[in-house]
């Protein structure tokens, strides 16, 4: 922790002359609050006592490729990688560990509804960035409020039509790049009345950079809003029609002679190529959301969704299908009161999920299921109960006070055995406290300190993972974490920053093991620190049409993240103190962006990351690299021409490294140096 050592005191000069600066100028011009619905409610995002990242409908607009990666990884202390087109797998403040693929230990709503299913997994990669307006990142746990989740939570949003008038809209994009990459989109937009619709397409294919690595995606989204007096109805319903293939990891040494090489047979087993690994995912989902305004005071919100999803992957060693049925809902009650000194909200509530999985084990031949090898049949449910309570008193202070009870259970049985019973695995009720307690210095500056536990039970393919076997003696991972930080602005908000200490220590880690065949499984393996220090600082340069220039913003973000294993080995090996595996010691993202008064505009951005441990053992790691992306168009009156660039510097690197591989098969190369080039007509 030298650095943070060394930060913390800067950080707090810095703050003293910036109160100083702040009291001496007039604080009362500042621009419109920015306004957050994180923990159920609606609030002053500096007056909110947590660490939450704002993803506003221009950063999706402007992101330089047709997916969350660059906009996500802007924000301190998150990481999103991709391993090939099409597999992606988010981390916030934490280790990728349990994640090979996907998102888990990460709670993620869309316009309320929740789309981590009733066994823990997200399936992100079925939605496309075209189909969002905006986000909230919480990061840290938030189990008080949304339930398990060490990580922290994504909250999507999907805005309705706000037309002054009642009528049709439509819009089509095109776009086109490197490596065979295409992608059309069409929106039909209608509202009457009280009544919004929706209705999306997209398509988008690749060829990719490396062997094996052809993606395609298909997907049709409609959101309705509908409006009567005292409720509101939102009705959010998607399919997704997902395939890509999956090259697998490569060696150091194939690495740097050929990074396009798929994984090579190696031994007995074959490569990827041969086995045409690859996963095939379609996926139905429907949610209703319901709120009833009673009266000033009071308000209940609930919702129910339902969603199918057919899975294949035939991987080196099996060729497994997965059919899954979900189904949750959820109820909450608000109360709000208030006067010129003192606010309270008070929200008590519950969610629960299901889901049932048909699991069926198949050989591979060569892309074709073969020989029944397992036939399993999973239950599993997860609810819990929560009550919060927000009050702002005196204008200046904000307590937040939440406590949750949160349970997960699995009943597994496999077919074809004697006997044929269930196995029950159930993770006792946990109690999941948070208090936080924010200040505000100046009108425009709040401090805030918090204390948290996070809760985390596996997940059904952490339970019965690709090897087959049912782990049933995995439990929860549990930890505490302790925040403090400082954010607002200054000089008449020309200056936003947001800046957090946290000190998380997790127990029960939950790590990922590979057979020698390369199959996945996970055991509880000891404990983590994990405490680090993030900024963000976004400064506005120039606004209000000044030499032709509408405006121009210069942002940064930082995460130092000195993760450590503790208490951790395999057999009688020792890691205590080794750094997390998969984990970044730091990252700085610094951007611009720029619009001028004719229509044209500007991002770019720079990622520079340190280097990664790629096994737990620390003998091995991804070089450091340095990352440039942008995008330049104009965009007026509707109509957008663009063209953006990925890897500007042509960095040769993994962006999504297969942490602990069997045979040290650690990298997946990322694309070099790439283009896309397209059009979008009807742009609001």
């Amino acid at each position: 922790m030298k650095l943070a050592t060394l930060l913390l005191p800067a950080l707090g000069s810095l703050l003293a002359v910036a109160l100083s600066a702040q009291n001496s100028k007039d604080s009362s011009k500042v621009l419109q609050e920015v306004v957050v619905q994180a923990f159920h409610g609606k609030a002053d995002w500096k007056q909110i006592p947590a660490s939450i990242a704002i993803i506003r409908k221009s950063d999706l607009r402007n992101s330089p490729l047709p997916n969350f990666l660059p906009v996500f990884n802007t924000v301190p202390g998150v990481r999103m990688e991709e391993r090939s087109p099409g597999s992606y797998r988010l981390s916030i403040r934490g280790s990728l560990l349990r994640s090979p693929f996907g998102v888990r230990n990460i709670k993620v709503y869309w316009n309320g509804l929740p789309l981590t299913d009733g066994g823990g997994n997200t399936y992100l990669n079925l939605i496309d960035l075209s189909q969002i307006t905006g986000a909230e990142i919480l990061k840290g746990p938030v189990a008080a409020a949304y339930g398990a989740g060490t990580g922290g939570a994504v909250l999507l949003k999907t805005d309705p039509v706000e037309n002054e008038s009642a009528g049709h809209h439509f819009s089509v994009g095109l776009s086109g790049g490197s490596f065979g990459m295409f992608q059309q989109q069409t929106g039909w937009e209608y509202q009457s009345g009280s009544f919004s619709s929706t209705l999306n397409t997209v398509h988008i294919q690749a060829d990719g950079y490396r062997q094996h690595s052809r993606m395609r995606r298909d997907a049709l989204n409609w959101h309705a809003s509908w409006q009567k007096k005292k409720q509101i109805w939102r009705v959010l319903a998607m399919y997704t029609d997902l395939f890509y293939q999956t090259p697998g990891g490569i060696n150091e040494m194939q690495f740097t002679m050929n990074p396009q090489l798929a994984r090579q047979p190696a031994g007995l087993l074959p490569g990827a190529v041969q086995q045409q690994t690859a996963i095939h995912n379609k996926t139905g989902y429907t949610g209703i959301h319901h709120q009833w305004n009673i009266n000033e005071k009071n308000s209940i919100r609930s919702f129910v969704m339902g969603s199918i999803t057919a899975f294949k992957n035939p991987f080196i060693t099996n060729f497994e299908e997965r059919a899954e049925d979900n189904a949750g809902a959820g109820i909450q009650w608000q109360y709000k009161w208030g006067n010129d000194d003192h606010q309270l909200q008070w929200n008590t509530g519950m969610e629960w999920q299901y889901q049932f999985a048909a699991i069926d084990n198949f050989g591979n031949r060569r892309g074709i299921k073969d020989t029944l090898q397992f036939s399993d049949r999973v239950h599993a449910s997860q609810w819990f109960v929560f009550t919060q309570l927000q009050y702002r008193f005196h204008q200046k202070w904000m307590l937040q006070a939440g406590i949750s009870s949160n349970e997960q259970s699995y009943r597994y049985k496999r077919l074809g055995t004697t006997p044929m019973d269930y196995t029950l695995k159930k993770i006792r009720s946990v109690i999941t406290p948070r208090v936080a307690l924010s200040y505000q210095l100046t009108p425009v500056i709040t401090g805030y300190a918090l204390a948290a536990k996070g809760f985390s039970a596996p997940t059904l393919a952490e339970f019965r993972p690709s090897d087959g076997n049912f782990y049933g003696d995995l439990n929860a991972e549990t930890g505490w974490n302790f925040e403090m930080g400082w954010k607002g602005s200054l000089f008449k908000d020309q200056l936003q920053f947001d800046v957090s200490w946290y000190h998380f220590r997790l127990k029960n880690a939950i790590v990922r093991r590979n057979s020698v065949g390369g199959a996945e499984y996970f055991v509880n393996a000891g404990s983590t620190l994990q405490q680090g220090l993030e900024a963000m600082l976004k400064a506005k340069l120039i606004a209000g049409k000044t030499k032709g220039i509408k405006s121009l913003y210069l942002s940064s973000s930082f995460a130092y993240q000195p993760y450590r294993f503790e208490n951790y080995r395999q057999g009688n090996t020792v890691f205590d103190g080794n750094p997390l595996t998969g984990v970044p010691r730091y990252t700085w993202v610094t951007g611009i962006q720029l619009e001028t008064v004719g229509g044209w505009y500007l991002q770019a951005a720079i990622n520079a990351t340190a280097a990664i441990a790629l096994n737990d053992a620390n003998d091995a790691s991804a070089k450091p690299y340095q990352l440039l992306q942008g995008r330049t168009g104009y965009r007026k009156k509707g109509f957008e021409l663009f063209l953006s660039m990925d890897n500007g510097l042509n960095q040769v690197y993994s962006l999504g490294n297969d942490i602990n591989a069997a045979g040290r098969r650690y990298y997946n190369t990322a694309a070099p140096r790439n283009f896309t080039f397209g059009m979008n007509f009807g742009l609001r």
